[in-house]
């Protein structure tokens, strides 16, 4: 069975960087690439819609980031214990008419013995703020920068 670490039960540390390494991935926009950090059979609740499974996760994430251009995340660990890590998070994104968006959310996780996500909650709300309002600028080629702040630094 491959694993994914950090491993639970997550330490500060692991679970920080559980975090971080969850970011990167979905600033990669790439559903396949996402999908591989949850088990096959792993359970979301997304806003409104509950799903199972990686290819149905996969085909969410497509949906997602067709509707969701330009999309930058931030996430922050909120709490550890044991498998379960919550989180806080904002993105921003805008769609095809050029509307900027800044969604807000939380999300719990639970994870398996190997590093893999089995389940995931996640609440978001989106606001709509003017393109002079953004705050995430780094390129979307890569991660969120090192020196970028993070939503605390932020006010968020």
């Amino acid at each position: 069975m491959p694993t994914r670490p950090p491993l639970p039960p997550f330490t500060l540390d692991g679970a920080t960087q559980k975090v971080r390494l969850a970011e990167d991935g979905w600033n990669s926009r790439n559903p396949e690439k996402v999908a591989l950090a949850y088990t096959e059979d792993s359970w979301w609740r997304n806003r409104n819609e509950f799903i199972q499974g990686r290819a149905a996760i996969v085909a969410l994430l497509t949906r997602k980031w067709q509707r969701e251009l330009d999309y930058r995340l931030v996430k922050e660990l909120w709490l550890q214990e044991g498998s379960r890590i919550g989180v806080r998070f904002a993105y921003e994104w805008h769609d095809a008419a050029g509307q900027w968006y800044r969604s807000y959310g939380n999300e719990n996780w639970d994870f398996a013995d190997n590093g893999l996500m089995q389940r995931r909650h996640a609440s978001i709300n989106d606001a709509p703020i003017e393109p002079s309002e953004r705050r995430f600028h780094w390129d979307l080629n890569g991660p969120r920068p090192a020196d970028h702040p993070g939503l605390s630094e932020m006010g968020f």
